[in-house]
């Protein structure tokens, strides 16, 4: 937010326009024009040959499993692929860019016009269209930062040279921060389930860079717009958004003017700064890169890579929904990975009652790992443990209360549930004569309460619920004991 603060009123007058440009390195093994192994962390400038440094004679052949998934990727997001695709050299010089030009793809791209759906602010879902998805391969980096002499030099590392990307540019369709966010959400779970890529910000598998203008609410024509780069995660984004927005409001209401450039994102501050002047727009002199031929794939080829696409994530929330009877927001945990849903649903083929597996898993055991902050893979509770805690609540054999206790000596003792609950097999009691005796006493000991009752306020059955419970030491069948209090009161 702005030190100085815009009122709601203001703020209403314009409306935000935000269009993102999402690069996305592909989960191939080699890079995209050589066979160098495409693979983060390695030593610096390990992973290099001469085609990655554009040394004379050196010549690029392009890589069958990137263009497969580049294919899969837009198919996954409603793209149309085109047959016919042409590569292109992208010239500009940086340090980090050795050959002086990027190959990608320009006026031809592998796929155009397609979409994703998000929830809006109304509660309806909202089409965000996409304009294209292109290959390109991937530059260098720059390290300012991180040695002895960074004050006065810049390191390079040439590794990522050659990574094989695909760039994935919306259309000017965003309205709001939270559309960006949904939007990057959906994308992002999206490329998860094909496989294409692991999307992991933090080694620069996704990147993002985020166009944004105002104008006045009604007005057709866009206003001037700001690229904001530099930005690791999506609450960032959203962040950096909400950020320039309102920045750029000010500008406009304090009579001045919004100038087009480009702008950095400093998280730790909480907002942009001006990078460099982008009155002109670059000319990067595209022209066809005369060492690869048209990509040309057939209507076959094509259908072949849609018929690999596994279930995505959209249609496998709503057939688990209905399968399983589960809720739209926990359809939602289980699918923000493939593998968790494949685990989930394997869980679930083998159990009485899969919503109660969902819930065991996603409410007992997920709530002790985030207070815990660990992962689902570091739970020491298996899925087949789940699996039993799920069964035996839907016999009737243990209590939420029993539950609990288990899962706690599980997480404790770091062991699985299903040795936890072997050991110590806690016992419900199911009897009814020793249930009644219980609530004669708790009776017989609270009689205002049972004037409560008698009086019409039946809520005060639960009261006595809790006190058998807890004279039982939680193992009071619930089901059973309910029914017998409700009775024992209504004589």
């Amino acid at each position: 937010m702005l030190a100085a603060g815009l009122s709601p009123e203001i703020l209403a007058k314009y409306e935000p326009v935000i269009g993102l440009e999402v690069h996305v390195q592909l989960l191939t093994a080699t890079k995209a024009f050589c066979g160098c192994a495409n693979k983060f962390g390695a030593e610096p400038n390990t992973n290099i040959c001469p085609v990655c440094l554009g040394l004379p004679g050196a010549l690029p052949v392009l890589n069958e499993k990137a263009v497969e998934f580049a294919t899969q990727a837009a198919l996954a997001l409603h793209c149309t692929v085109n047959e016919r695709s042409i590569f292109a050299r992208k010239n500009y010089f940086y340090p980090d860019l050795p050959k002086g030009y990027q190959i990608s793809q320009f006026d031809k791209p592998i796929a155009e016009h397609g979409y994703i759906d998000v929830p809006a602010a109304n509660g309806s879902m909202k089409r965000i269209g996409i304009t294209r998805l292109h290959m390109e391969e991937d530059a260098g980096k720059s390290l300012h930062d991180g040695f002895a002499d960074s004050n006065t030099r810049t390191y390079l590392d040439l590794n990522r040279c050659g990574t094989p990307l695909i760039e994935i540019v919306s259309e000017p369709d965003i309205r709001t921060p939270d559309e960006a966010f949904e939007y990057l959400t959906r994308l992002r779970e999206i490329l998860l389930f094909t496989g294409v890529s692991d999307c992991n910000m933090e080694e620069g598998s996704l990147r993002c860079d985020a166009n944004v203008s105002i104008r006045p609410r009604g007005q057709e024509k866009f206003g001037t717009k700001a690229e904001v780069k530099n930005v690791n995660s999506f609450r960032f984004i959203r962040a950096a958004l909400e950020y320039e927005i309102e920045r750029q409001i000010e500008v406009v209401e304090s009579g001045n003017r919004v100038v087009q450039e480009t702008r950095l994102w400093n998280a730790s501050e909480g907002r942009t700064y001006s990078m460099r002047s982008k009155e002109q727009a670059h000319d990067y002199r595209y022209f066809p890169e005369p060492d690869l031929p048209p990509l040309v794939l057939t209507a076959d080829w094509i259908l072949a890579r849609e018929r690999e696409l596994p279930e995505l994530p959209e249609a496998r929330r709503a057939r688990m929904i209905s399968e399983y009877d589960l809720s739209e927001q926990d359809a939602r945990t289980l699918t923000a990975s493939r593998e968790f849903a494949d685990r989930f649903e394997a869980a679930a083929k083998t159990a009485k009652n899969p919503r109660r597996v969902a819930n065991v898993l996603l409410s007992e055991v997920g709530g002790r790992l985030k207070a815990l902050g660990l992962e689902q893979e570091q739970s020491p509770v298996s899925m087949q443990g789940i699996v039993l805690a799920a069964d035996l609540l839907d016999d009737g054999k243990i209590s939420s209360k029993q539950l609990k206790q288990l899962l706690d000596t599980s997480f404790e003792k770091n062991e699985d549930f299903t040795q936890v609950y072997e050991r110590e097999k806690p016992q419900q009691i199911t009897d009814t004569a020793a249930l009644e005796k219980l609530i004669d006493e708790v009776i017989a000991a609270n009689p205002k309460q049972v004037e409560q009752y008698k009086g019409g306020k039946k809520t005060v059955a639960g009261f006595f619920v809790g006190q058998v419970m807890r004279a039982s030491k939680g193992q009071a069948n619930p089901a059973l004991l309910n029914e017998l209090v409700t009775k024992k009161l209504d004589a």
